[in-house]
């Protein structure tokens, strides 16, 4: 009996995939867009949100693959780029859907695979419009946004995003070391179907 209700679900849990199609053909009224942190007088004022280690991190660039092989043309993969709120921008098949894991940490799914971790919050992500920038949240967790837990590796600081939670579990150990940002969602023109093939 759960075996036929889960096979009954599985075209629509199917159909709510992000597929890595061209914009046109995507079932969203969301345009693809850019997040950009703001923070007045911080460190982390005015960087990109980049994808990289199945994690979002501010400032840096992403890491991106495409497979070599004929008839592939590759996205430009320089940009992180947000479709629908809540999935990566992207040609692989499937997509790649957004979520916080349960340390409180901003990630995504691996490519070719759906699989979350258990006690993950998918959302709620939102987009909000503006002019000449709209914003984008996360109101899961009962919470409101986004915070940049600094993460030292050698003599720099990287900059983690988490969901700006009280008891998230952040690299120094201490979410007073975090900083909370507004993320600035920057619409994304391009004559690319996609910003990437996949991010890594």
């Amino acid at each position: 009996m759960k075996f036929l209700a889960v096979t009954a679900l599985l075209p629509l849990l199917a159909s709510a995939l992000p597929r890595g199609q061209p914009m046109a053909k995507r079932q969203t009224d969301i345009p693809p867009f850019t997040v950009t942190s703001s923070r007045s007088g911080s460190p982390i004022h005015l960087l990109p949100l980049q994808a990289a280690g199945e994690s979002f991190w501010l400032g840096g660039n992403p890491a991106t693959y495409c497979p070599a092989g004929e008839g592939i043309v590759c996205p430009p993969g320089k940009e992180t780029v947000i479709v629908g709120a809540s999935a990566l921008d992207v040609e692989v098949p499937g997509g790649q859907l957004i979520y916080v894991n349960p340390s409180g940490a901003l990630s995504f799914t691996q490519a070719h695979s759906a699989n979350i971790p258990a006690g993950s919050a998918v959302g709620p992500f939102q987009y909000q419009p503006g002019q000449p920038f709209g914003y984008w949240s996360f109101t899961g967790l009962n919470t409101t946004g986004f915070m940049a837990c600094p993460q030292p590796q050698g003599n720099t600081t990287q900059w983690r995003v988490y969901a700006a939670i009280p008891n998230a579990t952040v690299p120094t150990g201490n979410v007073n070391d975090c900083l909370g940002f507004n993320a600035l969602a920057v619409p994304w023109k391009s004559n690319s179907t996609a910003a990437a093939w996949q991010y890594i």
